[in-house]
This record gives C-alpha cells, structure tokens and sequence, in this order.
C-alpha cells in the first residue's frame, strides 16, 4: 500500500511539473520565436532562451517519469498497453527533445547573424526559417499528437480498472480525443495551434493532467481496484504456468 501511495505521489507531482514547465519554457522562447526580429534578439536573451531550453529538458524528463512510474501498475491490467505508454511517452519525449535541439541552433544561428556585423541575411533567414518550422512540428507533434495517444492509453485503463474515479478516467478520454483532433486540424493547416480554437479543444486534457495530478497526491490510487488486479493478475499468471 505503502508503494503504491507513494507512486501515486509521483506520478502528481510530475504531471504538475511537466505542465509548469512547458508553460514556463514556452514563454522564455519568445525573444527567438517571435517576431521578425528574432535573429537579433535571441542573442541579446541567450540566457532566457537556455532556460527555456532547461524547462523542456525539465518537462522531458517529467514525461518520462510519469510513464515509467504507472508501468507496473497499468501492466496489472493489460501489459501490452501499459509498454505502448511507455514507448509512445518516450517517442514524445524524444520529439519534444528534438524541439529543444532546434530552438538551441537557432540561437547558435543567432549568435553567429550577430558576430557577422554584416551578413547575408538572406541566408541566415533560411536557415532561421528551418529551424523555426522543426520547432513548430515538434511543438505539434509532441504536446498534441503524441499526448493525445498517451492520455487515451492510460484513462481507458483507468476507466476499465476504477483507479481514479470515472470522472476524471472521461475527462481524459475526451480530452485525448479533442486534443488528438487538434493535432490533426493544425497539420492540415484548418487552425493554428497558439490560437482560441487550439486552446478550447487543448483545455480539456489539460485539466484531467491537473485534476489527476492533484487527485493522485491527496487521494492516491484506489486500493480496494489494484488489490483486485493484483488478485486478477496472479490468477493470470498461474493458469499461463499450469498451462
């Protein structure tokens, strides 16, 4: 029980973690992604962008730790979808670290437009462009694409099993599914992701990360619903053995 409550502990505190820090290193990027100066001022807030650049880091390795921390409870109820959780979080992780890449070599190609005096500008803006766009697809691809897969993974178990009260297993279900959506209007170019529409079809799965996250620190995981897993699980196990 011990264990559990104290996964459950994590589990809150990171989802917490990964949403400030993905607002916070969002806002300390834009000197480098917006406006059509940003060649120029990336490099006057170098150190604004590298923290930045820390909080994705930051967000990255939160994202990891949350599926890695409800593995060995989400296998408890089905194996195969708690490891697709995992791969699928570290593929997001991994894009989002992509991302993080991009913005760091722009502010590289910052540096140098700065040092050049007077450069061919026509060239640093097509590679400032590039860069640019990685981080726009990895921004879509990683905290809309991939998250929407991940959260639909780990609140139909937690519907199935009554981990965490339905409600909050619905709310990530539909927000899984509007965020997913969103992805996809975005790539095909319907919405912007930084606009209204991308925030209403976000909101939903951003609340159930917080509503969770705070329901997994002051309640913890249904123990009476893994006790029963658990149960389940070793049944499971015996009848592969005898078999």
């Amino acid at each position: 029980m011990n264990s559990n409550k104290k996964a459950a502990k994590i589990v809150g505190v990171l989802f917490i973690l990964a949403a400030v820090t993905a607002i916070i290193g969002l806002n300390l990027y834009a000197p480098i992604l917006k406006g059509p100066d940003y060649l120029i001022k990336g490099s006057e807030h170098a150190n604004q962008v590298i923290l930045g650049a820390l909080m994705e880091l930051t967000l990255v390795a939160s994202a990891i730790g949350t599926s890695t921390t409800m593995f060995p409870i989400l296998r408890k109820y089905n194996e195969t979808i708690a490891l697709w959780h995992v791969c699928f979080r570290f593929l997001e992780a991994i894009i989002i670290t992509v991302g993080v890449i991009s913005v760091l070599s722009l502010l590289t190609l910052s540096r140098e437009f700065v040092a050049a005096g007077a450069p061919d500008t026509a060239s640093f803006q097509a590679s400032g462009i590039v860069l640019r766009a990685v981080h726009d697809w990895t921004f879509m691809l990683g905290p809309l694409f991939m998250l929407g897969l991940n959260t639909m993974m780990y609140s139909y178990i937690f519907y199935k099993t009554k981990l965490v009260p339905r409600f909050i297993s619905i709310l990530g279900m539909t927000g899984a599914t509007l965020v997913f959506i969103c992805a996809l209007l975005v790539m095909f170019g319907v919405i912007q992701q930084v606009s209204v529409w991308g925030g209403i079809l976000a909101l939903p799965v951003a609340a159930n990360e917080m509503i969770l996250a705070v329901w997994l620190l002051v309640k913890g995981f249904n123990e009476s619903a893994l006790a029963s897993l658990s149960e389940k699980r070793k049944r499971r196990d015996i009848s592969t053995l005898v078999n």
